[in-house]
């Protein structure tokens, strides 16, 4: 009942507004996958224009400029997440995420006037600054709505990002039918029209109060948090959380201000650190991006009539289960239902291979193919799409917690780029079995979180620190901190 008291209207407004970063991050994620053909076509006519009319047949090339337009989107979003930390602490959460919105903006206009130059260097051009954009996006939405959030909402509004993702991917697919923006005429349109998202954002962003735990620890604005905190939760009493913030900011006080090379070099913080990355990487390196990038080629090998429609239908069901994974997360926690999509994914993965091996020999594998493309994404959604996002953090309290956010995001980014430029070859190199890599990569992932992930539902920030200080001390050690606690030595 009482989190039910802190669902504000101002909340629901700052918690969407924010989240319509990662919509921009999802819409650029899924519109270049089904005007695919279209806009290779494009290129080939723009490449064979004047002296090189070797270009526009050589599918080297076009593969080439093909990957390179997918993925260096990825390339923007490494280089600026790792300023997240930087730009969100000078600027505050509200501000920084007004400014970025100048490279959304940007961005997509450059790809929306592709056709008025050259089409390859404007579309490579506007991905790279939209991938900037959505680079510090995807570091200052998780830190902002985490910040906003009460406890016992957290990982319900948390999931939000992935929901935000999945339904710019779904907008975007649509979008793309030929007959209505993924044909020639209209494709320049189709990847410009998020910049109306960013502008939108631009706006509803005037209408934000600032994170009152900014505020409180990194300003020392006490009034002026108390007032945040007061739109944020109604008539609810903010002084339990305004001395949970004295707390926090007591303790990052004593750590003094935690830079990305002392994340690694001390012990403080360094499990933290390992589960914070590998939550990163299960989420790219499970093979989503693959189906995401490049699920109407998939499609098509698998021998299905309309492989856009079926795309399309991928975008539903992805949408669908991440609404239902609002609702699991904080039933369930984020640890259990983490594991049981890697091994949903890993499962789905396995089937995808067998389906594909053997569809020369038997017609009906194109249907186990599909129902498990299907059951791949939907097990993403129930763990491993929308809890990296926010459990980072979860796991860090004030002072480390944007130099973390920064290197999950570089690690994120990373990680969709390899995977953004690589799966094409690797797919045309291992055919059928290019799944098998990704079932390897998940069966490694799942017994590192059986292992390794701890379980951050309803706890605070405090408390999540205590469990990877538990892990580290012997039982002795532990009881003598215990008598301790409380007192200065403690």
């Amino acid at each position: 009942m009482q989190a039910e008291k802190h669902l504000t209207g101002t909340l629901v407004l700052s918690v969407f507004t924010a989240v319509l970063g990662f919509f921009q991050y999802g819409y650029s994620l899924g519109v270049i996958n089904a005007p695919q053909k279209v806009i290779e076509a494009h290129y080939g006519r723009v490449l064979g224009d004047g002296t090189s009319p070797d270009l526009a047949t050589s599918p080297h090339i076009l593969t080439m400029y093909w990957s390179l337009s997918v993925s260096v989107f990825a390339v923007g979003g490494m280089v600026s997440s790792f300023t997240v930390g930087w730009i969100g602490d000078r600027l505050g959460r509200v501000k920084a995420m007004l400014v970025v919105n100048v490279l959304s903006v940007a961005g997509n206009l450059l790809m929306g006037l592709a056709k008025f130059g050259p089409s390859h260097i404007l579309i490579i051009a506007g991905r790279a600054v939209t991938g900037l954009y959505c680079g510090l996006s995807s570091g200052l939405v998780p830190m902002y709505v985490s910040e906003v959030s009460p406890t016992a909402l957290r990982g319900a509004l948390g999931t939000l990002h992935q929901l935000a993702i999945v339904t710019g991917i779904l907008i975007s697919q649509v979008l793309g039918l030929d007959f209505l923006l993924g044909n020639d005429e209209m494709w320049p349109l189709l990847l410009g029209l998020s910049g109306v998202a960013a502008l939108l954002q631009f706006f509803l962003l005037l209408l934000c109060p600032e994170s009152p735990r900014y505020l409180y620890i990194k300003l020392g604005k006490v009034e002026e948090a108390k007032k945040s905190l007061k739109r944020l939760r109604g008539n609810c009493d903010p002084m339990k959380e305004i001395a949970e913030m004295e707390k926090e900011k007591q303790e990052a006080a004593s750590e003094k201000k935690v830079s990305i090379r002392q994340l690694f070099t001390s012990s403080k913080y360094r499990q933290a650190v390992i589960v914070a990355l590998m939550v990163q990487i299960s989420q790219q390196f499970s093979g989503i991006n693959a189906i995401f990038y490049y699920s109407t080629n998939i499609f098509e090998r698998a021998g299905v009539d309309q492989p856009v429609y079926a795309t399309i239908g991928v975008g539903v069901v992805n949408t669908v289960f991440t609404v239902i994974s609002v609702f699991l997360v904080e039933k369930a926690g984020r640890r259990s239902l983490f594991l049981a999509g890697l091994m949903g994914m890993l499962i789905s993965a396995v089937a995808m291979t067998v389906g594909l091996a053997l569809l020369s020999q038997f017609a009906w594998m194109s249907y186990v193919s599909m129902v498990a493309i299907f059951l791949f994404v939907i097990f993403f959604e129930v763990g491993p799409g929308p809890i990296p996002w926010f459990i980072v953090a979860e796991l860090f309290s004030q002072g480390p917690r944007p130099a973390a956010i920064a290197i999950a995001s570089f690690c994120n980014w990373a990680c969709n780029f390899i995977v953004g430029m690589c799966f094409q070859y690797i797919a045309d190199l291992c055919g059928p079995y290019v799944f098998v890599i990704f079932a390897a990569l998940l069966l490694v992932f799942f017994l590192f979180a059986c292992f390794k992930v701890p379980e951050t539902k309803g706890k605070s920030f405090e408390e999540i620190a205590a469990v990877f200080r538990r892990k580290k001390l012997p039982a002795k050690a532990m009881t003598e901190l215990e008598d301790l606690r409380g007192s200065e030595e403690a």
